[in-house]
């Protein structure tokens, strides 16, 4: 699984690389903080697939990495030609 450091991911921004970047967390967790990116909690990513560009780079977190992991883990399965990448440790680190 390819892994993302925060920096790693502001280098990304300040170097305009063009990505797309998922929030698996829940919908209060969201509005309580977040880096930007579009919210599409875990339970819905399998519903919402038609919202990912899948031909970026998807950079997905979560609190700690864990359900962007899983959110990875099951979407490799289902489009196994997806550029995905874990933020790792997620943003909790952030706040």
């Amino acid at each position: 699984m390819n892994q993302l450091t925060y920096d790693e991911l502001q280098k990304w921004k300040v170097e305009n690389k063009s990505f797309q970047l998922i929030d698996v967390r829940e919908p209060d967790e969201h509005e309580a903080y977040n880096i930007g990116g579009q919210l599409i909690p875990l339970q819905a990513i399998f519903k919402k697939t038609d919202l990912l560009d899948f031909s970026l780079p998807i950079v997905i977190y979560c609190k700690r990495g864990i359900r962007s992991q899983l959110a990875i883990q099951r979407l490799a399965i289902r489009f196994p030609k997806g550029n995905f990448y874990n933020l790792s440790q997620g943003i909790m680190h952030l706040f």
